[in-house]
């Protein structure tokens, strides 16, 4: 009996794991059984369509087509790169390209030039913002596409290209040779202050951390103690990048960011390896909604090793791996095969892609849900949700009269204007719009259509349209016009009223004509209440160590 007993004792979990396990090997067959199963039933009527249709059809366009529509059932990160966007992809992720080297894009009449990156062939050559591009190497391009133009304009390294530009009323050639482009990803760095250095970090390609590391060196060695890490609107890119910058600021041998999936081998501790550039500066990172994936990985990182103060909005919440695997024919997928999960544990993906579709739709993680983390020194973090930072700076709106401007090309056609008539201007950082220049402006605006709809006027339009629904509609319907006359607004007066936002733009689109992309972003930093708060911080030593060592709740 007691050998019986025994024999049930192991037979039963014997029999239970040979069971799974035959559950699981009929389980793997029927998946692959079904995948076979429809790669052949597509196969068939891709053959079936190219022998019976009516008309002639494009098989590789509809193969295509078929593929984008089966991705999109998963996530928008998990996507299809035929062979002939695959020097598109390149130039995506590593930031390199062979060209002139500039921005273009459709202006008013045709495309322009819209920002000569510097060091590169065109802003060299002497090409500037607001050249409108009529032809390439004789090709007219007026009316082509800013997708067709660029191709044009790319080509193998050392090649020549001919340009024909209009400027004002001149018609002018250049003659230039391509050159491989590997645009930066800090594109501006520099000091607010005697003491305090900015390092704008815009991308992460394969030389984000060497170019970080170089800004700080140089900024050290100008005598800066501490630290503005901008971030803000970086859609981020490869994970070695940003766990080699954390690295300048924290001790090698700590975890930065795990990843981890479904099979083994895409299962990885990232960890710092080298010694630190500097663990001791006092150190303010910038995130907003745009902040994604390395980005976040970088601020929260630091923010959970209680490393710098993060300042900003929430950031984008993107906390998914993506690989690329090649296809066959220089055909590729890049999809996603992971997720990461930061030093505290967290791991900061606001969406699941795989559960919460409904209705085409997909809902962020509701914070009854959110789960809780400690960092370094137990300040309370949550996950699900992008990096929160440690002190909120509100989104700066502007009113309907700037957009209008913006969006009308009105400030872009004025500082064109200006640059014509203005040889030079002082530094970006001291550069302002004076109240005379300003008038100027006002009196370029006269006859130019910049109307627009107030926020008042939209509120009373939809109270309106809300009580035309009412019986009584009628008997109030003058007092309602009397409301329309009197928050009718008043475009010249508007002109004032937001006097100070309107020169901060019009001062930054002037700076781009003499100081390019550098200038703008220098430009920026005057009025930016994100670098207003970073500073408050500096000039307050205990308020920093304070955020980074709050109380357990």
């Amino acid at each position: 009996m007691r050998q019986k007993a025994k024999l049930l004792r192991i037979g039963i979990p014997l029999l239970l794991l040979l069971t799974a396990g035959l559950f699981a090997f009929q389980f793997k067959n029927d998946r692959l059984f079904a995948i076979a199963k429809n790669i052949e039933i597509f196969a068939t009527l891709i053959r079936e369509l190219n022998t019976y249709y009516v008309d002639e059809i494009d098989p590789e366009h509809l193969v295509s087509v078929g593929i984008q529509a089966m991705l999109e059932e998963l996530d928008p990160y998990t996507e299809y790169i035929p062979e002939e966007e695959s020097d598109d992809f390149r130039q995506l992720t590593t930031g390199e390209y062979a060209g002139i080297g500039a921005l273009i894009g459709a202006r008013g009449e045709g495309n322009m030039v819209l920002m000569p990156y510097t060091g590169f062939p065109a802003q060299n050559a002497g090409l500037r913002i607001a050249d409108y591009i009529l032809t390439v190497d004789s090709v007219d391009v007026s009316q082509k596409t800013t997708s067709e133009i660029s191709d044009l304009l790319k080509g193998p390294p050392n090649t020549g290209v001919k340009l024909s530009l209009r400027r004002g009323q001149d018609t002018l050639e250049f003659s230039l040779t391509r050159k491989k482009i590997s645009l930066k990803n800090v594109p501006y760095f520099g000091k607010i202050d005697a003491k305090t250095g900015y390092i704008k970090l815009s991308d992460f390609t394969g030389t984000a951390s060497a170019e970080v590391r170089n800004a700080l060196v140089m900024l050290k060695a100008q005598g800066i103690n501490q630290l503005v890490l901008d971030l803000r609107d970086n859609p981020g890119g490869l994970i070695n990048e940003a766990v080699e910058i954390v690295n300048l600021f924290i001790p090698k041998g700590k975890v930065v960011v795990k990843t981890i999936g479904k099979l083994q081998q895409v299962n990885y501790t990232y960890a710092t390896t080298k010694t630190p550039l500097d663990k001791e500066i006092a150190l303010i990172v910038l995130i907003n909604d745009r902040s994604a994936s390395a980005a976040e990985i970088v601020a929260g990182a630091l923010q959970d090793y209680d490393r710098a103060v993060i300042l900003g909005r929430k950031s984008f919440g993107k906390g998914l791996v993506q690989t690329t695997l090649p296809l066959g024919y220089n055909a590729q997928v890049k999809l996603t095969t992971a997720k990461y999960y930061i030093p505290s544990g967290r791991c900061i993906q606001a969406i699941d892609y795989a559960t919460s579709r409904e209705n085409g739709e997909f809902f962020t993680v509701p914070d009854s849900l959110r789960k809780v983390f400690r960092t370094a020194n137990g300040r309370v973090v949550k996950d699900g949700a992008g990096i929160e930072p440690d002190e909120l700076v509100a989104e700066v709106s502007y009113a309907p009269i700037s957009y209008t401007l913006v969006a009308g090309n009105h400030i872009f056609d004025f500082a064109t204007q200006f640059a014509f008539t203005h040889p030079s201007i002082s530094s970006p950082s001291e550069f302002q719009v004076s109240d005379p220049l300003y008038e100027e402006f006002k009196k370029f605006l006269v006859g130019r259509e910049y109307d627009y709809t107030t926020y008042s006027e939209k509120s009373v339009a939809d109270m309106e349209n809300y009580l035309k629904k009412e019986p009584f509609y009628e008997e109030i319907k003058a007092q309602v016009d009397l409301l329309k006359v009197k928050v009718n607004h008043s475009k010249e007066s508007d002109l004032d009223t937001h006097k100070k936002e309107i020169k901060k733009i019009l001062a930054e689109e002037i700076v781009s004509r003499y100081y390019f992309q550098e200038g703008m972003i220098e430009a920026g930093l005057q009025g930016d209440p994100a670098i207003a708060l970073a500073t408050s911080y500096f000039t307050t030593p205990s308020r920093m160590a304070k955020t980074l060592n709050a109380p357990i709740k």
